[in-house]
């Protein structure tokens, strides 16, 4: 899929790149290095999806589960050269970033299963993960609720003239909501150091992306805005890579907002108690034939950067970290639930229903 660019007739304009068919001298090939980097990153974060689907399906936490399987592309490439200054707002199909930034995996799973070692102490719903030393907002239920925080992180930044930028990530479906419309539009206005990046999979939950816009690519919409919209092939590392590290030098620097749309598919439901039956099986595996993670290995194999022995490295080291981080969680004491006022509350953060008189879960 060709990158397809949107600039307003304001002069700000996007960095040129390779990506979209310019050359630009300050956005060199990438290296051999980092390119392996971004493809281990890819396997090792739909290692880690699955991992949290069986463990969900086994029962092994409560509360649901958000998969991005299949769009690991968007979110590697967004965020692997992240600083820890930079603040990430995610959306709770985000999981993935928090690993991405650099949280140590025992405490995302101690966030799977609600314990006191979680950043939350157990209070927010499962894969609703922030992590305050490495700056990533916890995500909200409320979609796009996330993008008006980051938008006000990004303001922060702008008032204390420091270079760190925010990355705000949303699904097609918030672009339909006032808080996605409110977030851009003060971002336009005030020149703010943020992206956008909006992963369009084609479904909000489960209505089609052609029942929310008439617009062919939501990136048209940051034209109302005044800054430059993109269209990537959100299933090309390579391409989405280059695109966000130059909408993120773009912010660094002074140039203003960028919104990036990544064209890309989840391939599983909304969540692991959707069967998602409102999607063709044929679409389904018209999309998986586009697997982000067999591109990349395909890539790499043209460039002889790519073996099976080293895929295998990466699946049996990682498995071992997963392995260890599991076990970790499981041994961590539960968090208490939410006290409930004047026991008005029958439920607790994760579904769990309450004794009226000691707030305790009943199982």
């Amino acid at each position: 899929m060709a990158t397809k660019v949107k600039e307003p007739a304001a002069p700000a304009a996007a960095p040129k790149s390779a990506a979209n068919g310019r050359p630009n001298s300050e956005n060199p090939l990438i290296s051999d290095d980092k390119l392996k980097q971004i493809y281990s990153t890819m396997v090792k974060c739909r290692l880690l999806e699955e991992r949290a689907r069986t463990l969900k399906k086994q029962a092994r936490f409560k509360g649901n589960y958000y998969a991005a399987v299949g769009q690991e592309a968007v979110a590697v490439g967004a965020g692997i050269d992240l600083r820890p200054e930079d603040t990430v707002a995610p959306s709770h199909r985000d999981f993935i970033l928090n690993f991405i930034k650099g949280v140590p995996l025992e405490i995302m799973f101690s966030q799977l299963y609600g314990r006191v070692t979680s950043p939350d102490k157990g209070r927010s719903s499962p894969a609703h993960c922030g992590y305050a030393p490495l700056n990533i907002i916890t995500p909200a239920s409320t979609i796009a609720a996330q993008l008006n925080i980051g938008t006000g992180v990004a303001l922060a930044n702008q008032m204390k003239k420091n270079d760190n930028v925010v990355v705000a990530l949303s699904g097609e479906g918030s672009t339909s909501l006032g808080f996605w419309h409110e977030a851009l539009n003060f971002a336009g206005v005030r020149n703010l150091p943020i992206v956008y990046i909006c992963q369009n999979n084609l479904w909000a939950e489960s209505v089609s992306v052609k029942l929310q816009t008439r617009v062919d690519d939501i990136s048209l919409k940051a034209t109302g805005y005044g800054f430059p919209g993109i269209t990537v092939d959100g299933n090309d590392a390579v391409a989405m890579y280059r695109v966000a590290q130059e909408a993120i030098a773009r912010a660094r620097s002074g140039g203003g907002p960028t919104l990036i749309e990544a064209k890309t598919y989840r391939w599983y439901g909304h969540s692991e108690i959707d069967p998602a039956k409102y999607r063709s099986a044929e679409e389904v595996e018209e999309w998986k034939a586009k697997d982000p993670n067999a591109a990349m290995e395909r890539y790499l194999t043209g460039k002889k950067l790519f073996s099976a022995e080293w895929k295998q490295q990466i699946f049996d080291s990682f498995n071992k970290e997963l392995d260890a981080a599991v076990e970790y969680a499981e041994k961590q004491p539960q968090a208490q639930p939410i006290e409930c006022l004047d026991h008005l509350y029958s439920f607790d953060v994760r579904g769990r229903e309450l004794d009226r008189k000691t707030c305790t879960p009943q199982y």
